[in-house]
């Protein structure tokens, strides 16, 4: 049984009420009438496999921003498919489609939860101004806080005084605390006062922002490796975990801001935020295909709770069947 066939079956009517598969088809709504709908248009499901299939499908695929390479690698792997199984209509052609697109993903695990093999276990966020970083930071949080762990947040991204105010209030909303320095100063004495504090609180997750803008590449290196050490001398093998956080509706110049921060530090996963308010889904797959970096989390909404742990199945239930 194919993947796609699988989680047909699999979600039931009545595990279609629960709760986070609700947010995944709400969520994805945009992306479902951008993708999975216009593939249906290209002809009835019984019908035969139109001529112009694949040029139909390389314009849906590029739209969706899966990426050129990617695009052209799934429309020959699904070629060969259809021919070695003589698959002769537009549904079945469909569903080895989908097969085909997540065949990289299959194999991974659906928990992508931070694990806290640690104590306390140290989360660097990083990504570029505008992405959502803060309050993806505040969701994070959130949901572990709801979990029954305790939390403190570091605000090390010292060069813009928004971002130090929005994690403040965070801070006050969620009732944690967040450490802070003067502006301009040097991020990694931040991320050395939040890892005291951690400890001194016996917390058990800091999640520590990082600066989404600096002048080049090497800068970037050098802040990020700097706090990195810094934070390790005092909490061995840390941080942890560190998720890139990525805008959906910038597509392919969020491929270009992966591989700028792969380079910089090394990236645990990403989290892929306004996964609601975008058409083109295809990030996921571009990520994943170029830098080999899983999508840890999606955001599914504007809603403090709607930071999805990433679950391939309900996100093909989304993008798919929907609602």
């Amino acid at each position: 049984m194919g993947l796609f066939s699988f989680i047909k079956k699999k979600f039931s009517h009545e595990a279609k009420s629960s709760d986070s598969l609700l947010t995944y088809d709400k969520g994805l709504d945009k992306a479902k009438k951008s993708f999975t709908d216009k593939i249906q248009k290209i002809g009835e499901g019984n019908a035969p496999i139109p001529s112009n299939y694949f040029d139909e499908l390389e314009e849906i695929l590029i739209e969706a921003d899966v990426g050129a390479s990617l695009t052209m690698k799934i429309i020959n792997e699904l070629a060969e498919q259809i021919k070695k199984e003589k698959i002769m209509t537009l549904e079945a052609a469909n569903e080895a489609l989908i097969d085909t697109m997540f065949r990289d993903y299959a194999p991974s695990t659906s928990d992508n939860e931070i694990t806290f093999n640690h104590h306390p276990e140290v989360l660097l966020v990083v990504g570029v101004n505008g992405v959502g970083k803060t309050t993806t930071i505040a969701k994070l949080a959130n949901r572990y806080l709801k979990q029954g762990k305790s939390v403190v947040l570091g605000a090390a991204d010292t060069f813009r005084a928004g971002a130090v105010e929005q994690l403040k209030e965070w801070g006050n909303r969620l009732k944690i605390d967040v450490v802070t320095g003067a502006m301009n100063a040097d991020p990694a004495s931040v991320a050395y006062n939040a890892t005291k504090l951690a400890k001194e609180k016996n917390a058990d997750l800091l999640i520590i922002d990082t600066a989404g803008r600096l002048q080049t590449k090497m800068n970037l290196m050098n802040e990020l490796s700097k706090i990195a050490r810094v934070i390790a001398k005092d909490i061995p093998d840390a941080p942890h975990e560190t998720f890139l956080i990525l805008d959906a509706t910038t597509g392919q110049n969020g491929v270009i801001q992966a591989k700028a921060f792969n380079e910089a530090t090394k990236i645990s996963g990403a989290v892929i935020t306004k996964m609601d308010g975008t058409s083109k889904g295809g990030i996921l797959l571009a990520i994943k295909h170029e830098l080999n970096i899983p999508v840890r989390f999606i955001g599914l909404g504007e809603g403090i709770d709607d930071l999805m742990p990433f679950d391939l199945e309900k996100y093909l239930h989304g993008l798919c069947v929907g609602k």
